[in-house]
């Protein structure tokens, strides 16, 4: 559901800012759908009749995978996005996508679950692991569910600015949307739910603001433990240490300002790494990149 509903509810804020988007849900025969939560998803046409569009974006599912693709369903998405401008697939549809051979020679995502799958099925797609989404000339493939609004959010932006996607992502209060080379996990959700309240405050603290002092000092007072405590309880909630752990969060955050156009020592600075050569050697140790050469690639893809 949200693989439609949530790019869907992007186009329809951005109508309230000016824009003019036509959201029209197709199926193979006209028929409707039911989403794998049980509601109902009501299908606007056939795509026979669907007649030329701009922009083609092709649902997920689970378990879609799991067998043989429909004919009928390749067959209709070839037909949609021959003449489209611009193509996208979210979640699983990129598995579409590639059964077409649109694809073919290009960087594409898809969900983190079936990453093995896509590039054993599809040895000709790069596929790329663990990012949000990937545009690749006028495709682009979003890795599924909640990343399908940041994918709807950048193509607001292409089309009307990035003001009008300010104003969508406020008004939907939902992050102005992520740079597609972000991976698919935070820090956060990578570690698993500490059962100590304390911890889960403190952790929540470094992700708020990443740039600001953690010493194991000032960590140890935020969580209102000694700083031996404060290492036991990393080392058996996360298994991994204090140190460590922020440093995952400020390379994320430094993803984050280097894709949205920051100087290497202005994202090195925001993100709380202090110069841009102590971000280098954290990049090449951690990402097997530069800084600068992660931003080229993001330019390029």
């Amino acid at each position: 559901m949200l693989d439609v509903a949530g790019p869907a509810d992007v186009f329809g804020h951005a109508n309230a800012f000016g824009a003019n988007y036509r959201t029209v849900l197709i199926s193979v025969d006209g028929c409707d759908a039911t989403a794998s939560n049980g509601l109902g998803l009501r299908a606007g046409v056939a795509f026979a009749d669907a007649g030329p569009l701009d922009t083609v974006i092709v649902p997920g599912a689970y378990g879609m995978v799991d067998r043989p693709l429909p004919a009928s369903l390749v067959d209709a998405v070839a037909t949609l996005t021959a003449s489209a401008r611009r193509t996208t697939s979210v979640c699983t549809g990129s598995f579409l996508l590639a059964q077409v051979g649109l694809l073919d020679g290009r960087n594409a995502t898809t969900h983190w679950g079936q990453t093995q799958r896509f590039r054993a099925a599809y040895p000709r797609v790069k596929v790329q692991d663990d990012v949000l989404f990937v545009r690749d000339g006028s495709i682009i493939t979003a890795a599924g569910l909640g990343s399908g609004m940041d994918l709807a959010l950048t193509l607001v932006e292409d089309d009307h600015g990035p003001a009008m996607a300010r104003d969508v992502a406020r008004q939907m209060l939902i992050f102005m949307q992520r740079p597609g080379g972000l991976s698919q996990f935070s820090a956060r959700s990578r570690a698993s739910v500490p059962a100590d309240r304390t911890l889960r405050v403190l952790l929540d603290t470094i992700a708020a603001d990443p740039a600001a002092r953690y010493s194991l000092a000032e960590m140890a007072r935020v969580a209102s433990v000694s700083t031996r405590q404060l290492a036991r309880l990393f080392h058996e909630e996360l298994r991994t240490t204090p140190t460590r752990y922020v440093e995952s969060v400020r390379i994320e955050a430094a993803q984050a300002f280097l894709q949205h156009g920051h100087t290497v020592a202005m994202a090195a600075k925001l993100s709380g790494f202090g110069s841009a050569e102590t971000l280098r050697r954290v990049f090449v140790a951690r990402l097997g990149v530069s800084p600068s050469g992660y931003a080229g690639r993001l330019r390029r893809t």
